[in-house]
């Protein structure tokens, strides 16, 4: 069998998933972290991950969403 070189190359990709996981957990917690400083200078951390969440988007992408929740929302009588 000639199963030595994918052994090994299968093993080191395995070994490369599992240092990235590693590091993403790593980043996790400290992303944690950073919320919980957050929270402790009275910000409101489920507003901040809206805000985080909002810039990833495109802003004409954004626009667009929230032009049709207003209409939405006049739709069934909760304007404001």
């Amino acid at each position: 069998m000639d199963d030595p070189v994918q052994g090994d190359q299968l093993k080191s990709i395995v070994e490369r998933i599992e240092r990235l996981e590693e590091e993403k957990k790593t980043i996790a917690d400290d992303i944690k972290e950073v919320y919980a400083e957050a929270k402790g200078n009275g910000y409101d951390v489920k507003v901040l991950r809206k805000v985080v969440a909002l810039r990833k988007r495109d802003l004409e992408e954004r626009k667009e969403e929230e032009a049709i929740l207003d209409l939405y929302l006049q739709a069934v009588g909760e304007t404001a």
